[in-house]
């Protein structure tokens, strides 16, 4: 049978003598026995206890290490999102250079540049743009992906006004990458905010390979406007002969439209390039209009006879007769053969016969 113990009841003044005493008072007065024997106070350090109230030195310790933990945690959280960019700073334009990167476009708006400057005089820079960190440049920084005309907004303004808020540029800080990322993140900011031209698209698949970015103009063709469609990209690298050709002569390049470039290109394929710098050179045309005009005259053109042909497509080899109902065509390129048999008379019955044929070829040819 269990042992019972009496129980006594508590004293009446304890907890009245507790309330009563002093925030900073030793609390070990009124334990009796059980005091601890340092006598040191214990301070009140819970924000939202009521006055007189003692934390026992677990509580605090406790308290104190989730306090740690949790800035800790904010810390860490603030740092992962400023590396991988998803944190807005602000950065001095002294500490970014521009010419990180071949900028896409060739020409400004200055209607465009002159509106972005009074919105961002009027409610300040509200989209940030994007930089990365650069190794070995002291100097500046970070070099600058896009944003270009908010940096360019952002300049003109401090040297008008003066005013602090101007010489600084909100940004995105990017994990630094290879030049290849940068160049396809810039592309598809301004592919979505404005449209490139053609001529503009083309410019910077040859400068990315020319600097070696990319392997070949192919490469950076493939790179730069992946989600573009086939015939798209194929566009874009017909109008690189215009860049690569015509480009130190045109003074507007980026105002030609897709007809009219395909058209030059199909002229310049046939010769026509001399004939074509000769006429921009001597015109030296100052507006977008009259340097427009004066390329349809020359697109219209015929080409001459005798003219070099060697970067025109070839023409597809006429078909010959080799029994009725049957034409052949043979083309070579190279150590490959093609030849494409096609009529009438093209039937499973020809398809054996051919199939035969080729069989006996397989056969090793005896010499006699």
């Amino acid at each position: 049978m269990a042992r019972r113990r009496r129980l006594t009841p508590a004293q009446p003044g304890y907890l009245d003598s507790l309330s009563d005493s002093a925030p900073n008072a030793n609390p070990s007065a009124n334990l009796g026995a059980n005091a601890p024997s340092s006598g040191t106070p214990i301070p009140n350090t819970a924000p939202n206890a009521a006055p007189g109230t003692v934390i026992p030195p677990i509580a605090q310790v406790s308290g104190q290490s989730a306090e740690a933990a949790a800035l800790r945690e904010l810390t860490q959280g603030l740092q992962a999102a400023r590396e991988e960019g998803r944190m807005v700073v602000e950065i001095p334009l002294e500490d970014i250079a521009t010419g990180y990167l071949t900028r896409d476009r060739i020409a400004q708006d200055s209607e465009e540049l002159a509106a972005l400057k009074a919105s961002i005089q009027a409610h300040g820079q509200r989209s940030p743009a994007e930089i990365t960190p650069l190794k070995d440049a002291p100097d500046t920084p970070f070099g600058l992906i896009s944003g270009w005309r908010r940096y360019q907004a952002l300049s003109e303004l401090f040297a008008e006004t003066g005013e602090p808020r101007f010489a600084r540029l909100r940004a995105l800080i990017r994990p630094a990458e290879e030049a290849a990322q940068s160049y396809v993140a810039m592309v598809e900011e301004n592919e979505i905010r404005v449209g490139l031209s053609y001529y503009e698209r083309a410019r910077l698949v040859a400068e990315c390979a020319k600097q070696g970015v990319f392997l070949d103009q192919s490469a950076a063709l493939r790179s730069l406007f992946a989600t573009a469609s086939r015939a798209k990209r194929s566009k874009i690298g017909s109008f690189i002969d215009i860049y690569e050709g015509l480009g130190d002569v045109l003074r507007f390049p980026g105002e030609i439209p897709e007809r009219l470039g395909l058209a030059l290109v199909g002229r310049m394929r046939l010769g026509a390039k001399n004939e074509i710098r000769a006429a921009l050179m001597q015109a030296a045309p100052q507006e977008a209009a009259a340097e427009l005009a004066l390329l349809e005259k020359l697109a219209a053109k015929p080409a001459k006879p005798g003219a070099d042909v060697s970067r025109a497509k070839p023409a597809k080899p006429a078909p010959q007769a080799l029994r009725p109902g049957v034409d052949m065509a043979l083309k070579r390129a190279g150590s490959k053969l093609t030849v494409t048999l096609s009529g009438k008379a093209v039937d499973e019955a020809f398809m054996a016969e051919v199939e035969a044929l080729l069989q006996r070829l397989q056969q090793p040819i005896s010499k006699g």
